[in-house]
């Protein structure tokens, strides 16, 4: 009897912890639903609207963690490099470099580091040739590749989650923690906040008080809108389309395709030699430029259209705007103006802004 009572008296026990447990679990629950901050993103008035990720919904906690991720050197399978490698925020999230050799191999790589802001309206594809459809599957190429970063999701996931602070914050944002998908989604959430759209220019457009432009920095901006608009379109100044732009006349399959452009990915003949259309804002703080940066100034840049454009099968009908001819003519006081204008969309507040710099220092 007595055994029988005490079996009777140690199973309520395991109820009631298991009750007490499972409210626990329910409070926590809702303290971390509590938590979460939903963050609605500042688009500036002068740009287009933004598509919203409902199925990566942005909050103050996942911004911020992704924010410690992107600086972090343990996404890097040796622990030295981080996001912020080759995307600095004082080059407008770019490196400064033609083809870097940061990665853990210490190989070049065989393009150029793109620019990273103004992603939420990046809707056509990432990459320059568009072989990632956003910015979750995005991240995965730079993480895993031998010649980047070159890390083991599993042993990411290991390191993370021997990290206190880590664990916290994963378990606040996400509901399965610290796992290598949500530190993706973190990421993903941060660049999105990425937005550079505070320049003179933009001061100009918003009429601001004491906002304006120069003569000559309004001589290029109608420049650029009659000679350069078709590719770098409105307030983002791209089209976030693909161009062959004349920088090449054939386009070998070495490195799996990776100078074919676009057609790597769709295997269209039409898109050959096609690159995405980077943006025109900052500019001149994102040299060396094109898909492969062998242009290391913004006046070999100006060269190129204006009299070294290559002619294949693909190359855009855009660029014949020399008379029916490739080529875009230009006098010695309308280059000078188009770069007094380039120099306006240089986003000074975005590339010193405190709030999306490295949290760790």
């Amino acid at each position: 009897m007595i055994g029988k009572c005490a079996f009777l008296r140690i199973a309520a026990l395991f109820f009631l912890l298991g009750v007490a447990f499972s409210c626990k679990k329910e409070n926590m629950s809702e303290e971390i639903s509590q938590a979460l901050h939903a963050v609605k993103l500042q688009v500036p008035v002068n740009f287009p609207p933004v598509m919203e990720h409902v199925e990566n919904p942005l909050t103050k906690e996942g911004i911020e963690l992704g924010r410690m991720l992107f600086y972090d050197v343990r996404l890097s399978g040796n622990n030295k490099i981080s996001c912020a490698s080759c995307h600095r925020q004082d080059l407008a999230f770019s490196d400064g470099t033609a083809l870097t050799k940061v990665g853990v191999s210490d190989r070049a790589l065989t393009r150029h580091a793109p620019v990273l802001f103004n992603l939420a309206w990046a809707e056509n594809g990432l990459f320059w040739d568009g072989g990632s459809k956003n910015l979750e599957s995005q991240a995965l190429g730079p993480l895993t590749s031998a010649d980047e970063m070159f890390q083991d999701l599993n042993v990411l996931e290991q390191e993370l989650k021997a990290d206190p602070d880590y664990v916290k914050r994963f378990g606040i944002v996400f509901k399965d923690g610290v796992r290598s998908v949500n530190v993706i989604k973190a990421l993903s959430q941060f660049q999105r906040t990425l937005i550079s759209g505070t320049s003179k220019y933009d001061q100009y457009k918003r009429s601001e008080p004491g906002a304006s432009l120069t003569e000559s920095e309004l001589l290029g901006m109608n420049l650029v809108n009659t000679k350069c608009k078709a590719c770098h379109r409105g307030e983002l100044f791209t089209d976030n389309e693909y161009h062959n732009n004349g920088i090449d006349a054939t386009f070998n399959d070495d490195h799996e395709g990776i100078y074919q452009g676009r057609f790597r990915v769709t295997f269209n003949p039409l898109d050959l030699g096609k690159f995405k259309t980077p943006s025109l804002r900052n500019v001149l703080v994102t040299a060396p430029y094109m898909h492969d940066g062998r242009f290391k100034t913004i006046d070999e840049v100006l060269d190129h259209y204006q009299s070294g454009i290559k002619i294949s099968p693909t190359t855009d009908q855009l660029l014949y705007q020399n008379q029916g001819q490739v080529g875009i003519p230009l006098t010695q006081k309308e280059r000078q103006a188009i770069i007094a204008f380039l120099g306006t969309l240089t986003d000074h507040e975005f590339i010193t802004n405190k709030k999306i710099s490295n949290p760790h220092e």
